[in-house]
């Protein structure tokens, strides 16, 4: 592709995700480029940081627009995107040339528009706070009421790229053995901090479709998750249930700290999800799995109190701990998302709790940094269960070195530890 082919496809894309706004970007990245099978792996990549930076940049890149009087559109958000990027407005029209494949002409009141925009950056001091972390202007008391003083930095890392994250399969590999078959696969991965079955690869690297991949030697897990998997303290010949499992990345994880013994049943409201944890299982050689569609009306749960070990609930949640992942996330999400969802992560770990045994533990986990749905959801919890107490991060850390978190609960960000940001809350039930 040329580069002004590179450029119209790019705006295509940010369209595409625009005409989906319920739809994750990635999503919607990966249908566009099945659609397009002629555009290359390269290709492939620079239409997508193009796209990803417009996305990652969407408030501050309309502002900018709209200060100008510009019309805030995919076309003008891209060509934006390169002048604030330091292009000169002939290189931005001579891209914008009308050629084949390549983006129509830019009009007189786009280049005098353009034009206004040459020589400044993305920021600006007189841009709102919101506009500038890139969020709701909603969220932004919650944000300052999680990071106080702290916000500008942690929202700053949540604004970068995140690398990708792989976890060895110990019941096929060792960790350097994983390493090496990687390398002669031409990608170098390097073990991540706190997660020891951990290796992490920069850069967007075409992991799924090499052979240590299809062997079930590695599973794409971001660092946080791998070690929210290990917080539930699971052991071989536990009984253990993974309550929301989706397509069942924490239930591998699971089965592997188990050694593929003892019985896990992953648990969700969807068939498609779990469904889709089939396949995962079989490549991961994984075989104590069960898998419970939960229903309306379900007595499931009700036949089966008291009789695990431990219980995680990954709960559904508003998804602020992968921005960094899915910035387009930031602004499909409204306030009536997080008042819907903080009752049904209630409800969820009412139902949940009676699951565990006597002397076990319910661990609650989401990717949030809100402390409506994390630290707030856990109180509640408590004050209407007397019969669980929290395990102190300390006690619950079962990995090597110390808990990376001094307070009684995981609470990991980008800027802090490297990882999505992830909560965890280990409760344990009175004998």
């Amino acid at each position: 592709m040329t580069p002004s082919a590179r450029l119209s496809a790019a705006i295509e894309l940010v369209a595409a995700v625009d005409a989906a706004p319920r739809k994750p970007a990635d999503a919607v990245a990966n249908d566009f480029f099945r659609d397009r099978r002629y555009i290359g792996s390269g290709d492939r990549r620079a239409v997508s940081e193009r796209a990803w930076a417009v996305l990652r940049g969407r408030r501050r890149l309309a502002w900018w627009l709209e200060r100008v009087g510009a019309r805030v559109n995919p076309r003008l958000l891209v060509a934006a995107s390169l002048i604030l990027d330091g292009w000169t407005l002939s290189g931005v029209a001579q891209s914008f040339s009308g050629g084949r494949f390549g983006p129509t002409p830019l009009n007189p009141d786009e280049q005098a528009q353009l034009a206004e925009l040459e020589g400044h950056t993305l920021e600006h001091p007189k841009m709102p706070q919101a506009v500038k972390l890139e969020v709701p202007d909603w969220i932004l008391p919650l944000l300052r009421a999680r990071f106080g003083h702290e916000l500008n930095a942690e929202m700053a890392a949540m604004a970068l790229p995140a690398p990708l994250d792989l976890r060895v399969n110990l019941l096929k590999a060792t960790l350097p053995e994983v390493q090496a078959a990687l390398a002669g696969e031409g990608i170098e991965a390097v073990p991540t901090a706190l997660s020891p079955w951990g290796l992490r690869v920069e850069g967007r690297r075409p992991v799924s479709t090499g052979k240590a991949f299809r062997d079930g030697l590695v599973e794409i897990q971001d660092e946080g998750s791998q070690i929210l998997a290990a917080l539930v303290g699971a052991a071989p010949d536990m009984r253990v249930v993974d309550f929301c499992a989706g397509a069942g990345g924490k239930t591998l994880a699971l089965a592997m700290v188990m050694a593929n013994r003892g019985h896990i049943v992953a648990c969700d409201v969807s068939a498609p999800r779990l469904d889709a944890a089939v396949k995962r299982l079989r490549r991961a050689g994984i075989h104590n799995v069960e898998r419970h569609l939960v229903a309306p009306g379900d007595k499931w749960a009700k036949r089966r109190a008291g009789g695990f070990d431990r219980v995680l609930v990954d709960a559904p949640c508003t998804g602020t701990g992968t921005w960094r992942r899915n910035p387009d996330a930031r602004l499909r999400l409204v306030e009536q998302d997080l008042r819907e969802l903080v009752p049904k992560q209630a409800g969820i770990l009412e139902q949940a709790s009676r699951l565990v045994r006597k002397g076990g533990r319910l661990v609650y986990a989401t990717c949030s940094v809100l402390q409506e749905e994390n630290e707030a959801q856990v109180q509640a919890f408590l004050s209407a269960h007397p019969e669980f107490s929290i395990v102190p991060l300390a006690d619950a850390w079962a990995l090597p070195g110390q808990a990376p978190c001094s307070g009684p609960f995981l609470a990991l960000t980008p800027r802090r530890h490297g990882t999505d940001a992830f909560f965890g809350a280990v409760l344990e039930r009175a004998t």
